[in-house]
């Protein structure tokens, strides 16, 4: 191999290396949703939190595009709650987990760990730490708050 095939082979792989370990500098999605899907909340009716008091797999078949993501909903009522006032059901931080927010960086938000608090829907990252993020959840939506209009525009 000539000297300078090695050379181009070794700054090849350096590029290489340096993209996987660092990733791209971005901004956050508004909406997560994951690496393969286009769906927000893994697909469940956001409404339902409000309404049933617990996730619900939202429907295929009924859906909403909203802040470049899909929403699904349970049904075609639920579906036209969200389409009046997205904002009074779409999750905070735009379905990151309230809790990686709080402490200035993103995490997939589940809809399995979820709290509404003040008429706000928040999602955490899975029970250990939504059980961190109850020991004062005031102010870590506080902290939240003032966090992600910075994580957002990053």
């Amino acid at each position: 191999m000539t000297l300078i095939r090695q050379w181009t082979y070794g700054l090849f792989a350096a590029f290489f290396s340096a993209l996987i370990l660092t990733g791209p500098a971005q901004a956050v999605e508004p909406v997560y949703t994951g690496f393969f899907s286009n769906l927000a909340v893994s697909g469940y009716d956001t409404v339902a939190y409000f309404t049933d008091g617990k996730p619900v797999k939202g429907k295929s078949s009924i859906t909403h595009d909203y802040m470049g993501a899909t929403w699904q909903f349970a049904s075609e009522e639920n579906k036209a709650r969200f389409v009046a006032d997205p904002e009074k059901y779409a999750p905070q931080y735009g379905g990151y987990c309230a809790w990686a927010v709080s402490q200035g960086y993103t995490a997939s938000g589940d809809p399995q760990y979820w709290k509404i608090v003040d008429g706000r829907l928040f999602l955490n990252y899975d029970a250990s730490v939504q059980t961190r993020w109850e020991k004062d959840i005031p102010g870590f939506i506080q902290a939240g708050d003032q966090n992600w209009p910075t994580i957002r525009s990053n």
